[in-house]
């Protein structure tokens, strides 16, 4: 194990609302009785795509001891896992991410889904 960067998740500001899943394209956040979970840590790759979209604040990066990441450890697990996802939706139009593609945003602390039909809506003001 060496220290690297990893995932920290703060139970008592996660409300359970998924919104970190699907951002996770290891598939390491699961939810466990209503609180996200690092299932694995080898399957973090500390990449924090996660965070943006907490809207809780709830998910940090840290600097600790783990296991190192391992991407065969990803490949296997990706391999057995169904696509199980708490659908999200456009901030702005109430798309759903099952119609169109969402990107996470963070401004000034909110977290936000932008679906590509409102992002220049987003840019430009």
């Amino acid at each position: 194990m060496a220290t690297r960067t990893i995932v920290k998740i703060e139970d008592e500001l996660c409300n359970g609302c998924g919104a970190c899943i699907g951002p996770c394209a290891e598939g390491t956040l699961v939810l466990i009785n209503g609180k996200a979970r690092v299932i694995r840590e080898e399957l973090c790759d500390g990449a924090g795509f996660c965070l943006g979209v907490c809207p809780t604040g709830a998910l940090s990066l840290e600097q600790r001891e783990a296991p190192d990441f391992s991407e065969q450890a990803v490949h296997e697990h990706r391999q057995g896992i169904k696509i199980n996802y708490v659908p999200q939706d456009c901030s702005f139009c109430g798309n759903s991410e099952d119609n169109s593609y969402l990107m996470a945003v963070k401004h000034k602390g909110q977290a936000l889904w932008v679906c590509t039909r409102c992002l220049p809506r987003l840019i430009h003001g």
